[in-house]
């Protein structure tokens, strides 16, 4: 039976919210969308702004098992379409069994990728500039998001989106990712590279992303030696916060419809 469902992940320093766009253009083509939040971001942005606490209290496993809640009591395996770090929690879920096909979008690396573009250093510098920030959430100032999200947008543009959409960080997670390639063991962000009963997984990549430019998603996708399907494409002209970006509606419809033929 064909994937009726769409579940949309977010990635850091944003909300569910990130993902207004994309719902209302799902279900007006009639799939039902679920984008569920992190535990703890039940509260609005302005909420997460004014107390962080939540953000603080996140862990990797934490996520993991409430969008597995989300997912599991579906009748049927959704489309599951990650942006960032929902692109790493993406390939995770895959890895578990979850989902008839997946999107990996401008998405953070798994475990075992070890290409850190200067773009990449400079856009988490904020975060990454502090050991202490491990116990800290931490915010982007609007030149910083500017230069790491919304680079191709109009500065007024990406002001609005901004104060919309961004939250704090948690600190922590950012630098476990950062040492999970230093640390004997599998750490939070592992995948079986070689499961050959993972769904399909499409990576796609915008050109001018800073944050997570395209030889990320390109190192990622070759890390993949199983038998499933593992496709990558690439966006010309994209910044990070391509779901908001003009024309994100191609890019959307492109995405489930290969979603939905290798489903």
């Amino acid at each position: 039976m064909p994937a009726d469902t769409i579940v949309l992940v977010h990635g850091f320093w944003v909300t569910p919210r990130s993902w207004e766009q994309w719902i209302t253009h799902y279900e007006a083509r009639g799939f039902t969308v679920l984008a569920p939040g992190y535990p703890g971001f039940e509260a609005e942005v302005e909420s997460l702004n004014a107390d962080p606490t939540p953000i603080l209290k996140l862990t990797v496993p934490a996520i993991i098992d409430h969008l597995e809640s989300v997912i599991r009591p579906l009748a049927n395996p959704p489309i599951i379409i990650g942006h960032s770090a929902g692109g790493a929690f993406t390939q995770i879920l895959l890895d578990h069994g979850f989902g008839a096909a997946g999107v990996a979008m401008n998405s953070a690396p798994t475990e075992g990728v070890r290409v850190v573009p200067l773009s990449q250093v400079k856009s988490t510098f904020p975060v990454l500039k502090s050991p202490a920030n491990r116990h800290r959430t931490v915010p982007l100032s609007f030149e910083q998001w500017q230069y790491a999200f919304t680079n191709t947008f109009t500065e007024e543009e990406g002001r609005r989106l901004y104060e919309r959409y961004a939250i704090p960080a948690n600190g922590g997670i950012l630098w476990g990712s950062v040492l999970a390639n230093f640390q004997p063991g599998h750490q939070d962000t592992w995948v079986d590279y070689n499961n050959d009963a993972r769904a399909p997984l499409l990576f796609v990549s915008g050109s001018e992303d800073h944050i997570m430019p395209p030889e990320v998603q390109r190192s990622n996708a070759k890390h993949y030696k199983s038998n499933t399907v593992t496709e990558i494409r690439e966006y010309d002209g994209y910044a990070h916060l391509l779901p908001a970006q003009e024309g994100w509606e191609r890019i959307a419809d492109e995405v489930l419809d290969w979603a939905l033929a290798h489903s």
